[in-house]
C-alpha cells in the first residue's frame, strides 16, 4: 500500500468517536453522516463497508483477523521493557525497574520481536545415572510465525532465584556457583536416553535473583529456516560439587517447583524471544524521545503539519494493543499558492505545476502532502495470544510539502 492511502486510513480512524462497544461500530451513526458515500446505504451495505474498512487496517497491521485475546493471555515484562526502550519512554520513565540492556545486535537486524512461553508440555528426563542431573525438557509452539519473516537470531530467557542462606552456607566451599547449560533436542526422547547439542552455557552465582538470557540462535533457525523437526530445548543446572539434592534448586522450570507466596508464575515462565524481520521497512532502532514542535504563527493558511491524535480505544482495539494507546499521526493541510516560498519544500515539477495553473486554472495546484514520514513501534498480541513488537513504517508525519 502507498505511503498516502495508509495516511489516508490513519485519517479515518480519527474519525471515530467513542461509541457502541460493537468493533464494527467503527464509524457511529453520528459520524456516518458526515462521510459521503454512507448516504442511502442500507444497514447491511454500511455493515459491510465498515467490516472491509477494518479488514484493510488489520492488513496493514499484518493481521489476518481482529486479535481476540483470552483472559490467560499475559505480557512478558521484558518484552514491555524492551517497547519502553525502542520507543524512548523509558527516559520519561527514568528507566527505574528495567534490568537488562538493550539488545543492540539483535534488534538491529529485526523490525519484529516475538515472545514464545514454553507449553508447560515439560518433560523431565529419567536419571541416566546415580549422581548426574536430570534435564528438563521445554516446547515452544512456533508455528505462528509467518513464513515470510525471516528469523535472524532467538534468546531463552530463564528466572533463577537466590538460593536459602542454609543451602548457600552448605555449598560455601565451592563459592556457591552454578553452571546452566542449554542444550537443543535433536530426536525425540525415550525413557533415560536425550540426545541433545549443547548451545550455551553459563556459570552464576547463587546469591541473585535475575534473569538469564542464552543465545538459542542456531536450534531456532535450524527449526525455521531449514525445517528441521522442533523437540524443543533442555536445561539443566550443576552446582560445582555435583551434589544430587542441589541440583536445579534456585532455576524456575515449572509452576509448582519451589513456588513461593504471593510469587507471579505467570512473569517468571521461561520465555523464548525471536527477532525477525518481514523484509518491510527500516529494522527497530533504539529512539530518543523528542520535544514537541513548536507551533508557528505565522503561514496559518499555507501547507503545514497539523496534529491528528489516533486513539486505539476509540476503535475498540485497546484490548489487543498492548502499547501505546494512541500516537500522535498528524496530517499535511493547507494552500500552495503561487509563487510557491521555499519553507513550503517544493518539488520543481510542484514549482511549474503552480506556475501554469496562475494562467491556466484547468492545471490543478500543488497538493499539499506528507514529504517526510516515520515509523512507529507497536506492542500487541496477535490471533494466537502471542506477544509482538513490531515496527511499523510510515505511520507519523514528520514533513509537509507541495508536490
Amino acid at each position: 500500500m502507498i505511503p498516502g492511502n495508509r495516511m489516508l486510513m490513519v485519517i479515518l480512524i480519527c474519525q471515530v468517536l467513542l461509541g457502541e462497544s460493537s468493533h464494527a461500530s467503527l464509524i457511529p451513526e453520528e459520524g456516518k453522516k458526515k462521510v459521503p458515500g454512507l448516504q442511502g446505504r442500507s444497514a447491511t451495505q454500511s455493515h459491510e463497508l465498515l467490516r472491509d474498512f477494518e479488514a484493510t487496517l488489520l492488513h496493514m497491521f499484518g493481521l489476518k483477523r481482529r486479535p481476540r485475546p483470552s483472559r490467560s493471555a499475559t505480557v512478558p515484562q521484558y518484552l514491555l521493557d524492551l517497547y519502553r526502550l525502542q520507543s524512548g519512554e523509558a527516559e520519561e520513565l527514568g528507566a527505574h525497574g528495567i534490568a537488562f540492556e538493550y539488545p543492540e545486535r539483535s534488534a538491529s537486524r529485526a523490525n519484529t520481536v516475538r515472545a514464545f512461553h514454553h507449553e508447560e508440555h515439560m518433560e523431565r528426563i529419567h536419571e541416566v545415572g546415580d549422581g548426574e542431573s536430570m534435564p528438563i525438557r521445554f516446547l515452544f509452539n512456533l508455528s505462528g510465525i509467518p513464513e515470510d519473516e525471516l528469523l535472524s537470531s532467538a534468546e531463552l530467557r530463564l528466572y533463577r532465584h537466590q538460593i536459602d542462606e542454609a543451602i548457600a552456607d552448605s555449598l560455601s566451599d565451592n563459592r556457591g556457583l552454578h553452571r546452566i547449560n542449554v542444550y537443543e533436542v535433536l530426536k525425540a526422547p525415550r525413557p533415560g536416553q536425550l540426545i541433545t547439542q549443547l548451545l550455551d552455557t553459563r556459570l552464576v552465582h547463587h546469591n541473585v535473583s535475575q534473569w538469564e538470557s542464552f543465545d538459542v540462535s542456531p536450534a531456532v533457525l535450524r527449526w525455521t529456516r531449514e525445517g528441521l523437526s522442533n523437540h524443543g530445548l533442555a536445561v539443566e543446572v550443576l552446582h560445582l560439587n555435583q551434589t544430587p539434592s542441589h541440583q536445579g534448586r534456585h532455576v524456575r522450570v515449572s509452576r509448582s517447583v519451589h513456588q513461593k507466596p504471593g510469587e507471579d508464575w505467570e512473569q517468571l515462565r521461561p520465555l523464548l524471544v525471536t527477532f525477525g524481520h518481514d523484509g518491510k521497512g527500516h529494522p527497530l532502532t533504539r529512539r530518543t524521545k523528542r520535544s514537541p514542535t513548536k507551533k508557528g504563527g505565522k503561514r496559518k493558511r499555507s501547507c503545514r503539519r497539523h496534529s491528528l491524535y489516533v486513539d486505539f480505544s476509540d476503535v475498540n482495539w485497546n484490548d489487543w494493543i498492548v502499547a501505546p494507546p494512541g500516537y500522535q499521526a498528524f496530517y499535511c493541510h493547507g494552500d500552495c499558492p503561487f509563487p510557491l516560498a521555499d519553507h513550503l519544500n517544493s518539488t520543481n515539477h510542484a514549482i511549474v505545476q503552480t506556475l501554469v495553473n496562475s494562467v491556466n486554472s484547468n492545471i490543478p495546484k500543488a497538493c499539499c502532502v506528507p514529504t517526510e514520514l516515520s515509523a512507529i513501534s507497536m506492542l500487541y498480541l496477535d490471533e494466537h495470544d502471542k506477544v509482538v513488537l513490531k515496527n511499523y513504517q510510515e505511520m507519523v508525519v514528520e514533513g509537509c510539502g507541495c508536490r
